[in-house]
């Protein structure tokens, strides 16, 4: 699959087995060029292997990495990746904005995203880091477990 798609790196995230963490995106969300949504202490926790492979779609090589900072830089090459915390790091906004699934963002362009209303702090957080926030009600639709980002279809776009 990696040669017919191109693919010569795929990071596989090991996130902690537990409810609040049931997918890397509810936990760890991608909103601009070098900024992420993150629930606070994950990083602590993680363990990202790099998996290469060649032109031809063989695997080269696994390199382990233990900062979730260093892999972004390395293989996004980004100078320095923005982690904006679920809740502003507060531990109990934190935990009732990730029960809203606070963290689960959809971004729609570099820097600007879908969120529940609901995470009034979390949005906050988010425009005080320069992400521009559109805000939907869906106290329902986070009844089913998912966040604006695992409610959403794929959309076909232009490239950047």
């Amino acid at each position: 699959m990696a040669q017919k798609l191109g693919i010569r790196t795929v990071l596989a995230v090991d996130i902690p087995k537990i409810r609040a963490s049931m997918h890397l995106d509810t936990v760890f969300t991608m909103v601009d060029r070098d900024a992420f949504t993150i629930y606070p202490g994950l990083e602590e926790h993680l363990h990202i292997a790099e998996l290469r492979y060649d032109a031809d779609g063989a695997l080269e090589g696994i390199v382990d990495h233990h900062s979730l900072s260093d892999c972004l830089r390395r293989t996004l090459h980004m100078d320095h990746p923005r982690f904006i915390e679920t809740g502003g790091g507060d531990p109990i906004a934190a935990a009732r904005e990730q029960w809203n699934d606070g963290t689960n963002t959809l971004a729609i362009a570099p820097g600007v995203v879908v969120t529940y209303r609901q995470n009034v702090v979390s949005n906050q957080v988010l425009r005080e880091n320069g992400v521009k926030v559109f805000e939907i009600r869906g106290a329902e639709l986070g009844r089913g477990r998912g966040g604006p980002r695992c409610m959403t279809h794929p959309l076909m776009r232009e490239s950047l």
